[in-house]
């Protein structure tokens, strides 16, 4: 074996590939550098299921070698796994996602949570509306949790649009929810129960400072927030507003250090803000708000 590929075809067995992959992503500083290997071998052979050791003698094919060598090759280039894959299970269900949309992250699942504490009537029958959507895990996932609600979503790139309309139709949603490209200020007509959005919110500043794997592999249309990182919450709040039906909920993801900020901007639109909900590593996640 070389440092960079297996020349011999004789050694492109399960392990022997494995064992190259591992010490591939271990030198360029991946964290998880077994775990990922044996994930994008499980995709090189189609063996799922997480057994792929188990044929630990058996080589692999030309097919399966340069697929495999080449998916090593883009995670040693810290592009992250989920982009590779193509997908990412996200609230238990797997979205497809592609350069027009973020990847769906655990810490998002907070919206979700706090969405469906605040319509716990599974019965109930309402429209939700996800501003940025993305590829649409936030609509989707409260769709498949509430039979009787139907949605909109709602993205400024046709690209990420298409992405959510794919993911509608593999999760069995596509009849109650319908996805538009538009942005924040569009004219929009009707009134939701529920009004969701994971907006851009990283100060435009310190995008440069960010990780690799999100810096140069999210669209940075999905980042950037404007110079203190809030532009795009206040304009699509602003839109809400006129959106939300009596009594609605307006859920509003946000950076670790913008609540004091965002429930500021809330207020002055008029809206009650009931609470600032953490995520799982207690960290300020979202801000719930609702109408007067």
């Amino acid at each position: 074996m070389t440092s960079a590929t297996i020349d011999d075809p004789s050694q492109r067995t399960i392990g022997d590939s494995f064992a190259w992959a591992v010490r591939q992503l271990r030198a360029a500083g991946i964290d998880n550098a077994r775990l990922d290997a044996r994930v994008l071998l499980e995709t090189a052979t189609e063996r799922r299921g997480g057994a792929i050791l188990a044929w630990r003698e058996q080589p692999l094919s030309d097919t399966q070698w340069q697929r495999f060598a080449a998916d090593i090759g883009r995670r040693r280039a810290r592009e992250p796994l989920a982009r590779i894959l193509g997908e990412k299970e996200f609230w238990g269900l797997t979205f497809r996602v592609d350069r027009h949309t973020l990847v769906p992250r655990p810490d998002s699942e907070t919206l979700v949570e706090a969405a469906l504490a605040a319509c716990p009537d599974r019965n109930e029958e309402a429209s939700v509306l996800d501003f940025g959507t993305g590829s649409g895990c936030l609509l989707l996932s409260i769709l498949a949790e509430r039979p009787r609600f139907t949605g909109i979503g709602i993205d400024a790139a046709p690209g990420a649009v298409a992405v959510a309309q794919q993911n509608a139709r593999r999760l069995g949603l596509i009849d109650r929810a319908a996805f538009v490209a538009a942005d924040w200020g569009a004219p929009l007509i009707g009134r939701h129960r529920l009004i969701l959005s994971n907006p851009p919110y990283i100060p435009d500043g310190e995008i440069a400072n960010l990780d690799q794997e999100v810096k140069n592999f999210d669209p940075h249309l999905a980042l950037a927030g404007g110079d203190d990182g809030l532009t795009a919450f206040a304009a699509m709040a602003t839109s809400a507003v006129g959106l939300l039906a009596d009594g609605g909920t307006l859920i509003i993801e946000i950076g670790a250090t913008q609540a004091a900020a965002a429930k500021r901007c809330l207020e002055g639109l008029g809206l009650a803000v009931l609470e600032i909900r953490q995520d799982l590593g207690g960290r300020d996640r979202c801000v719930i708000a609702r109408t007067l």
